[in-house]
C-alpha cells in the first residue's frame, strides 16, 4: 500500500491511473483510501481492524467523483464512530442491507398478494386441518364445523367483495362500506363476524412477515372507527326459557306437530338430557354405552370429553331406536349421515310461516339446553351438579382444584328431571 505524507486531494485522484498505488489520506482522515481499478474507476474504502473479529476489513464508501472527497471524509468519521463504540461498521452494513433486501422481496410479493390469498392462507394453514408430508394430520384451529363456518363467512362477503384487491392496498374505508354494506342488509351479527375473521387473517398474515413492519392491519383501523357508530355487531345474549306450562304444551304438542320423527327424537333427547341440539345431532351409537347408561361426547365447546348420565327414559328411548337407526342415533333419511342442527331452525322457520308452529313465545334450539338448566335449578338441583350436566367448566381457584365430575349426582338429577317431564304431560 502506498504511503502518503499529505491529505488526499482531487487533483490527485483525479491524475490516478490503473496500476498506481492506493492513496491514503492522513491525520483525523487516516484510514480513508481510494484505489483506481483497471478500468479507470476509482474507489474510496475504509480500512480498519475490526473490533469484534481483529482482523483487517477493506470496506467500499462510494466511486469518485459520485461520491465527493468531503462526503468520504464524512461517512468515514461516521463509521469511525461505530467502530470506537466496539461494532464493526463492514458487519452492520452487510445486515443492513440484508434487510433492506429481504424488504424489497417482502414489498414485491406484497404485490401480488391480493385478499383472496391472504383468507386463503390463513383457512389452509391455521384454521383448517392439514396434512403433514408424513400424510398425518394437523388439526386446525377450529372444529370441523368450525371451519366450513369460517370458510362461509369470509368467502360470502371479504373475497366476493375485495378477493381481487392487492392485501396491501386495501383501506380501512373499504372496510367500512363492506360492514356497512352487511348491515344493511339487517345482517348485523354477519357483519360482526366478518371483522373479527377478517381481522384474524390480516393479523395472521402479519405475523408470518407477509407485510412489512410499519403495515398498519386496514380491518383494526376499521373496527376502530366502527366503534364510534355505535353499530351492535354481535348477537343479543340468549334470555328465553320455557317455564313449566309452557313446557307442558310443547310436550304435548310435539308429537302430532309437522317435524319429522328424527328432529322430533333430537328436542325430545335434548330435553332429557339438556346437551346443545348440535351435540345431539352428531350422536353416533359408538358413543353410547346402554349398560353404564352413558352418552360420551368426545367433541365438545369446551374441547374436553365429557360423559352424559341418561335416565330411565331415555335409557328405554334409545333401546327402541337402536333398532331403526344405522350408524348414527339421528340421521338424515336422505344421507344417513348425522341431521344438520340448522334444520331444526330452518323447519320451525317454515312451520311459522305455514301457522303450524305451536303457539308460544318464539323459541330456538339452544332455548331448550337454557330451559334444562333453569328448571333444574326450580327443582332445587345444587349449582355444582347442574353445571357439571350441561358440561359447563368451572373457573378459577375451584376450576384448578375441584376436578370432582358429578357423575352420581347428574345421574340422579337429570332422572328426577326426566321424572318431572312426565309429570308435566300426565297433569
Amino acid at each position: 500500500m502506498g504511503q502518503n505524507s499529505k491529505p488526499l486531494s482531487n487533483k490527485a485522484i483525479e491524475l490516478m491511473k490503473p496500476r498506481d498505488s492506493d492513496k491514503a489520506d492522513v491525520g483525523e482522515n487516516r484510514g480513508l483510501r481510494v484505489t483506481c481499478g483497471s478500468t479507470g474507476k476509482k474507489t474510496f474504502f475504509y480500512r480498519y481492524r475490526s473490533p469484534t473479529t481483529k482482523k483487517l476489513v477493506q470496506m467500499s464508501l462510494g466511486v469518485y467523483p459520485e461520491m465527493s472527497l468531503e462526503r468520504a471524509r464524512i461517512r468515514l468519521r461516521e463509521l469511525k464512530l461505530i467502530r470506537h463504540q466496539d461494532r464493526c461498521p463492514a458487519t452492520e452494513a452487510r445486515d443492513t442491507q440484508a434487510k433492506e433486501i429481504q424488504q424489497l422481496k417482502i414489498e414485491n410479493e406484497s404485490r401480488n398478494f391480493t385478499v383472496r390469498d391472504l383468507i386463503e392462507l390463513y383457512l389452509t394453514q391455521y384454521i383448517e386441518d392439514r396434512r403433514r408430508e408424513d400424510g398425518g394430520i394437523v388439526p386446525g384451529a377450529r372444529k370441523p364445523k368450525g371451519q366450513d363456518e369460517v370458510r362461509r363467512t369470509l368467502y360470502g362477503d371479504a373475497v366476493r367483495v375485495l378477493g381481487d384487491m392487492v392485501a396491501a392496498d386495501v383501506s380501512r374505508q373499504n372496510i367500512i362500506d363492506m360492514i356497512m354494506k352487511i348491515v344493511a342488509r339487517g345482517a348485523n351479527v354477519q357483519a360482526g363476524a366478518v371483522l373479527r375473521e377478517f381481522l384474524a387473517a390480516y393479523e395472521y398474515s402479519m405475523g408470518i412477515g407477509k407485510f412489512d413492519d410499519s403495515f398498519i392491519n386496514p380491518v383494526l383501523q376499521a373496527k376502530t372507527s366502527l366503534k364510534r357508530t355505535k353499530l351492535k355487531l354481535t348477537s343479543e345474549k340468549g334470555r328465553r326459557v320455557f317455564d313449566d306450562g309452557e313446557l307442558k304444551e310443547l310436550l304435548r304438542w310435539l308429537p302430532g306437530s309437522t317435524y319429522t320423527e328424527v328432529q322430533k327424537n333430537v328436542i325430545k333427547f335434548t330435553l332429557w338430557t339438556g346437551c346443545r341440539t348440535g351435540e345431539v345431532c352428531n350422536a353416533a351409537w359408538k358413543d353410547i354405552d346402554l349398560d353404564k347408561g352413558i352418552f360420551r361426547i368426545k367433541e365438545t365447546k369446551t374441547g374436553v370429553e365429557r360423559d352424559v348420565q341418561l335416565s330411565s327414559q331415555a335409557l328405554i328411548f334409545l333401546r327402541d331406536l337402536k333398532s331403526v337407526t344405522g350408524e348414527f342415533l339421528f340421521p338424515s333419511q336422505r344421507t344417513r349421515k348425522p341431521i344438520q342442527q340448522k334444520q331444526l331452525t330452518e323447519k320451525a322457520w317454515r312451520m311459522r310461516g305455514e301457522g303450524t308452529m305451536i303457539d308460544l313465545a318464539p323459541w330456538t334450539p339452544h332455548d331448550l339446553r337454557r330451559s334444562v338448566r333453569t328448571g333444574l335449578s326450580r327443582l332445587q338441583c345444587p349449582r355444582d351438579v347442574a353445571e357439571a350436566i350441561l358440561g359447563h367448566a368451572a373457573k378459577g381457584i375451584e376450576g384448578t382444584y375441584n376436578l370432582h365430575q358429578y357423575s352420581e349426582e347428574s345421574r340422579h338429577w337429570l332422572q328426577v328431571w326426566a321424572d318431572h317431564l312426565d309429570q308435566l304431560i300426565k297433569s
